[in-house]
């Protein structure tokens, strides 16, 4: 949703923008259509990492003659960018007038401006103007910026009309922002960017080019719903899980400092649509199209349990999870499943849905599902009253994670199980 700053109402309501899901379904993957890349012939070997990824969770009302700045944040660093564009949910061709990248000035997570001297135009096969068709992605040309790991990324996209309903991920936990009227996607400064969305609008992953050196290390996906999403966690610190994952492999030599690409959608089911795709609807798009994947984490299922209608056969998301990892193992992509946390307390909770969430954490650790399990559930559950988590970690819903949980659960990933390189 766009909210509009204080003092600024005439701007808000010049934009008249409100988020609105639209229940739309996945049925296949998205196509993709990357333009050319120019490598200067003088330049050391180098590969293509992701990043940062937002899977796209739904569509809110478009941004007709606006300009959106997005906001991003780096897992791994490189000396090149491309920028993924999305229209997977859209129903008419989004036309994008221009789109620019740039970094972010330094320790100013609410700030619209860039970092100067950082400003690179995207093209789309050379052109500044391009058109993604509904249900398709477009990965920009290759510019040279270079990118440091944990830094923050501007993405400004101009939209010239009414493309329709826009694919975006409606819960940041970042602060965008907004210009209601004209092309500001070069401007350096963030004047004109009076309006603040809590959403990511149209982006939804960056690659970075890295030294052929570190191509063992890859990335590492994380697939889940809001616990993954981030839900509970503070907004503009990245203090998600991932966001630690990333921080923990940024430690390791440089070989192994994987990128950690967020693929959470809160909401999200594993077997139904439920905010946005199923996991398994939109697994091709979200964990496979992504560059240099190596290992994948799965954290998905609580919410087909505790969902309407609800999840009684914990056999079901047994074969979901198999599913997931054929799919997986086909691409030599190594799986990590995690086990399902504690909700007790939550509205939602009861002795029933108890049952089946330990009948698949039992699954998940002795069934022989995954290459590797992060045993989740063990280390955030309350030792006295196993159905809940840790009062330190709860937030006060007794669903989510605060910063504190999200970390204990990364820290708890054994780096070794990601099989990254050596």
């Amino acid at each position: 949703m766009v909210v509009v700053e204080a003092g600024r109402r005439d701007a808000g309501r010049a934009l008249a923008v409100v988020a609105g899901a639209l229940a739309l379904t996945l049925t296949g993957t998205a196509a993709t259509h990357a333009g050319p890349e120019r490598p200067d012939p003088r330049a050391a070997p180098a590969y293509w990492n992701g990043t940062w990824e937002a899977a796209a969770s739904g569509t809110a009302a478009p941004l007709p003659g606006a300009s959106v700045r997005n906001v991003v944040h780096t897992s791994a660093g490189g000396t090149a960018v491309r920028v993924r564009v999305s229209n997977r949910l859209g129903t008419l061709p989004l036309v994008l007038g221009a789109a620019t990248v740039a970094r972010q000035e330094p320790n100013a997570p609410r700030s619209a401006n860039a970092l100067r001297g950082t400003m690179r135009t995207l093209t789309f096969g050379g052109r500044e103007k391009v058109t993604v068709p509904a249900g398709e992605d477009v990965v920009s040309d290759a510019v040279t910026l270079r990118v440091p790991a944990a830094a923050n990324l501007l993405v400004s996209l101009h939209t010239p009309g009414d493309s329709g309903p826009a694919t975006y991920h409606r819960d940041a936990l970042r602060t965008g922002f907004v210009a209601v009227n004209g092309n500001r996607t070069a401007d350096p400064g963030g004047g004109a960017y009076r309006a603040t969305t809590g959403s990511w609008y149209y982006v939804t992953g960056v690659d970075v080019r890295r030294p052929q050196a570190e191509r063992g290390a890859g990335a590492v996906v994380a697939l889940g719903d809001s616990l993954t999403d981030g839900s509970g966690s503070t907004p503009n610190t990245d203090r998600r899980w991932p966001d630690r994952l990333a921080e923990r492999l940024r430690a390791l030599p440089a070989a192994r400092r994987a990128g950690v690409l967020n693929a959470g959608v809160a909401g999200n089911r594993l077997l139904r649509e439920g905010r946005g795709p199923s996991a398994l609807a939109r697994f091709d798009a979200d964990v496979l199209s992504r560059t240099g994947v190596r290992t994948l984490i799965v954290l998905e299922g609580i919410n087909d349990i505790k969902g309407t209608p609800e999840q009684t056969d914990p056999a079901a998301l047994g074969a979901a999870y198999r599913e997931l990892v054929r799919r997986a193992h086909a691409r030599g992509i190594r799986v990590v499943g995690a086990t399902l946390t504690p909700f007790g307390g939550h509205g939602s909770h009861t002795e029933a849905r108890e049952r089946v969430r330990r009948s698949v954490n039992r699954l998940i650790r002795t069934g022989g599902l995954f290459d590797a399990v992060a045993d989740f559930d063990a280390v955030v559950r309350d030792p006295l009253r196993p159905e809940r988590m840790r009062p330190a970690y709860d937030p006060g819903d007794h669903l989510h994670f605060n910063d504190a949980g999200m970390r204990a659960l990364a820290d708890s990933i054994d780096l070794d199980a990601l099989d990254l390189g050596r």
